[in-house]
């Protein structure tokens, strides 16, 4: 679980300094764990109900509720989303106040 927030912070962080978007970083670490999960239970139908093949998996394998029952692969996607939301929130709070502005230079109401 660690390392799964670890990753997502690390995710986000990569996309903050691209972007200057905490958001944009939130959402991208956000994609990335609900991703990975899906795979997993892709992997966890493939296993138990496609007889270990990928090709008797239909499309919605990994949507399949019978490979969400444990409570493991619900806490990899979600603590990860809610940890990488949660300093986005933190960060657009902090930013709003201290009472960052960003000007518009290029109106200075001089007429040109």
């Amino acid at each position: 679980m660690i390392g799964h927030l670890a990753l997502a912070l690390a995710l986000q962080l990569v996309v903050v300094a691209a972007t200057r978007s905490w958001w944009g970083g939130a959402f991208a670490a956000a994609a990335w764990a609900i991703s990975r999960e899906v795979t997993q239970a892709e992997y966890r139908w493939i296993e138990h109900h496609g007889a270990g093949l990928r090709a008797n998996m239909p499309w919605w394998g990994g949507f399949d509720p019978i490979v969400w029952q444990r409570v493991d692969p619900w806490l990899d996607w979600l603590a990860p989303t809610l940890f990488a939301m949660a300093i986005a929130q933190f960060a657009s709070w902090r930013s709003a106040s201290s009472g960052a502005v960003i000007r518009d230079e290029g109106n200075k109401g001089d007429g040109g």
